[in-house]
């Protein structure tokens, strides 16, 4: 049997908690990116996806912005390759339909960009740096919410 988790749409008063953990382990832990740019004022206007172990411990989260951006996608390490990043980018992609979004964008982790392009994402422009990380910008059109 498979790792059992769930995910959970949040607003961020609910969702603070959860992804605080997760996104200080991956992002300023382990990938050292400064507390000043992870903690910004996005979230609070944000939906939020939290994904939580059997015994409601947070594992994952990520985030979609009003204006269509998906970000902030952290997995722990114990959980990667379980499906967590799967279930948190369908819940982001359904979340976006629900608002009535017809495309989101997101800034891609260059080595996570095959990730990205299995839910149909493309690139769009060059690479860049963002926290000292090579980035690279990436789409998705989507169709409506299926009723």
């Amino acid at each position: 049997m498979g790792a059992t988790f769930t995910i959970s749409i949040l607003p961020w008063d609910k969702a603070l908690a959860f992804a605080r953990p997760v996104r200080e382990k991956v992002f300023i832990e382990e990938q050292r990116v400064s507390r000043e740019l992870e903690w910004d004022e996005w979230d609070e206007g944000s939906d939020h996806a939290v994904a939580r172990d059997i015994e409601g411990q947070a594992i994952g989260t990520a985030r979609l912005l009003p204006d269509g951006r998906i970000g902030r996608m952290a997995v722990l390490r114990e959980w990667r390759r379980c499906g967590v990043g799967a279930a948190l980018m369908k819940a982001m992609l359904d979340q976006a339909r629900e608002n009535s979004m017809s495309r989101v964008t997101l800034h891609a982790q260059t080595q996570a960009a095959g990730f990205y392009r299995r839910f149909g994402f493309i690139e769009r422009g060059g690479e860049f740096l963002e926290a000292g990380i090579p980035h690279v910008e990436m789409t998705l059109e989507l169709s409506p919410a299926q009723r």
